[in-house]
């Protein structure tokens, strides 16, 4: 009897995993939150954090070196990522502050998002949102107005870890009305909602699903979120910080940061796992990236990232700002254990979802991503001339293998050859001043098209 119920389980899984293949890909997008370029072991070796699941999703996929956020903020990433557009097209240049712009419109009605896109499909995509939304909550911003059909999440850019607040608000929302999940670690709360969509949505195998799952991992902690009392470290589940050998009270703000990433991978693993189980691994498109950079402002027990080899980090227009680490699986369709190098972009998601999808987009939306398959699937070079950032008085250029970006608007451009100095340490404006003026003529174009 036994024997009789495992093969018939095996053999739905089969039947599943073949139904599946004739249709088009799920689409399963993860992002973290200020995960630096040089704290996973597969960017550093050096590293002191253990991600086994994400190190797995790199042999069984392809890892990106040159994968860019096209801002390196949290609310401006998200809403380019959603959208395809950068943030001068779309309008919401800056981060959401306070709760006043948390539960703001935040990102324009008028803005059509990934899932709202896949829904004209032939056969329109389940949708699902599990984590940090960060681009706007008020009426008709919220994530299941814009596309997604469950949405289990905070509103706001940052909240504890545990008790789910944002300053004085409490922050974790089930579609539009509030969840009171009070004392479970938010990034398990997330990866449970996620599994649960993904694990009901495959068994109709008629239908694909995307599945946009943002944690809020490993942001600093806030001290405006703590309750009197409350210590202002990094937070983790006990069995996290023994996974790694330590103890849940150690006062290292690194190690804890270590245990709150050992947490992440971990949950990412479930997900990856639920995918195996539920036999839809081999038809899902995964993307995985880091919202931005890890930060380096210097904050005593808060800046802890590692970017290196890269200069600077998040809410800067340097490398360390907005090349992240990116990770993509696809089986049978990107070569796995592989590294891709050609530079690319977030604002690609949607264009490339859409392809996926099978979903023609309108000619009268100016879209700044492209479809990057070719460069996934048959080692392409990448399609696009150049990429414009520019956030605050921060901006920068880079054509090619070379990179103008300045400080301030009113401060002279710098040049650097990022296939020679990676960390932006030369400085050859001078010396190449044909080169420099090129890429300044380019971000000129770049403006003139706003």
């Amino acid at each position: 009897m036994i024997r009789f119920a495992v093969l018939t389980a095996l053999l739905c899984v089969s039947f599943l995993a073949k139904a599946t293949a004739e249709r088009p890909p799920n689409i399963l997008i993860i992002t973290c939150d200020n995960l630096g370029y040089g704290d996973l072991p597969s960017y550093n070796q050096a590293t002191s954090i253990k991600s086994p699941n994400l190190d797995k999703l790199t042999k069984q996929g392809a890892r990106l070196t040159s994968f860019y956020t096209a801002s390196p903020t949290c609310t401006v990433s998200r809403a380019c990522l959603l959208t395809g557009r950068i943030p001068q097209r779309h309008g919401l240049i800056n981060q959401l502050g306070g709760v006043a712009g948390n539960y703001g419109v935040g990102l324009n009605h008028k803005e059509q998002l990934i899932p709202q896109f896949l829904k004209t499909a032939a056969t329109p995509y389940a949708t699902g949102c599990f984590g940090k939304w960060n681009i706007g909550f008020a009426p008709g911003s919220r994530p299941t107005e814009r596309g997604f059909d469950e949405f289990i999440g905070n509103a706001s850019g940052n909240l504890d870890y545990y008790h789910h607040n944002y300053r004085e608000k409490h922050d974790l929302y089930q579609g539009i009305k509030e969840l009171k999940r009070e004392g479970e670690y938010s990034t398990d709360i997330y990866a449970n909602a996620a599994i649960d969509f993904i694990t009901r949505s495959s068994k109709n195998s008629d239908r694909p699903w995307f599945c946009y799952l943002p944690f809020n991992a490993p942001h600093f902690p806030t001290a405006g979120n703590k309750r009197p009392g409350q210590p202002n470290i990094y937070q983790a589940p006990d069995w996290a910080f023994e996974g790694l050998g330590l103890k849940p009270d150690k006062s290292d703000p690194k190690r804890r940061y270590d245990a709150v990433v050992f947490a992440l991978d971990s949950a990412i693993g479930r997900v990856m796992n639920t995918l195996d189980k539920t036999g839809v691994a081999e038809n899902t498109f995964l993307f995985f990236m880091s919202d931005n950079g890890g930060f380096r402002l210097n904050r005593k027990g808060l800046d802890v990232g590692i970017n290196d080899p890269l200069r600077s980090g998040g809410v800067t227009c340097w490398e360390g700002g907005l090349r992240v680490p990116a990770m993509v699986r696809w089986p049978g369709k990107i070569k796995p254990d592989t590294v891709i190098s050609e530079p690319f972009w977030s604002s690609d998601l949607l264009v490339t979802s859409a392809k996926l999808a099978g979903v023609e987009l309108p000619s009268d939306i100016v879209f700044d991503g492209k479809n990057v398959l070719p460069i996934l699937t048959a080692n392409a070079q990448s399609p696009h001339e150049s990429f414009y950032f520019n956030f605050r008085t921060h901006a920068a250029l880079r054509k090619g293998e070379w990179k103008i970006v300045r400080e301030k608007p009113n401060l002279p451009w710098q040049l650097y050859n990022l296939a020679d100095d990676l960390p932006e340490s030369q400085n050859l404006a001078e010396a190449e001043s044909e080169k420099r003026n090129e890429l300044v003529e380019e971000f000129a174009k770049w403006e003139s098209t706003f």
